[in-house]
């Protein structure tokens, strides 16, 4: 079973970066600098963020369907990411060094299977969740924290 993974669209965040300070605080974000590489990772590029540069840690609705299953948590946009992840079959080097939670949903939201994988053989996991008809979509969370790190789909 083919997958896509797809990282954040930037535009929802875009009006953050180059915020001062007190104005992020104000709009319920924090900028940080990525002290570790890996350690900080993007939800929009899905890469781990370089030594140095500045992140926004800010809380992100991931499942916003309706039902029990609602969630948000935190989650690291690297400030000024401007192109989103979006590759079939592939999987972002940010998560081969981290033990992954996939979660499989169907079209209501409800979640009907879950996975604790190592990121380094996650493809096998994703195809297989995938292959369940009843599943709509799934969700990677970097286990570690339980962040939300990326959405995957059926590859067209």
């Amino acid at each position: 079973m083919s997958f896509r993974i797809r990282g954040l669209d930037p535009a929802p965040f875009r009006s953050l970066y180059g915020l001062p300070d007190d104005a992020l605080r104000l709009a319920g974000a924090t900028r940080v600098l990525a002290e570790a590489r890996p350690g900080y990772p993007d939800r929009v590029e899905l890469v781990d963020v370089a030594v140095g540069e500045p992140l926004l840690l800010l809380n992100y609705l991931h499942q916003p369907g309706p039902g029990p299953y609602r969630a948000s948590h935190a989650i690291f946009v690297r400030e000024g990411a401007e192109t989103a992840f979006d590759a079939i079959d592939r999987v972002p080097e940010v998560f081969r060094p981290r033990m992954l939670s996939v979660r499989a949903f169907d079209a209501s939201h409800g979640m009907r299977a879950a996975a604790l994988v190592d990121g380094k053989t996650v493809e096998g996991t994703l195809a297989e969740l995938l292959g369940d008809p009843a599943h709509a979509y799934l969700q990677v969370h970097y286990a570690v924290r339980g962040c939300y790190a990326a959405r995957v789909e059926r590859a067209p």
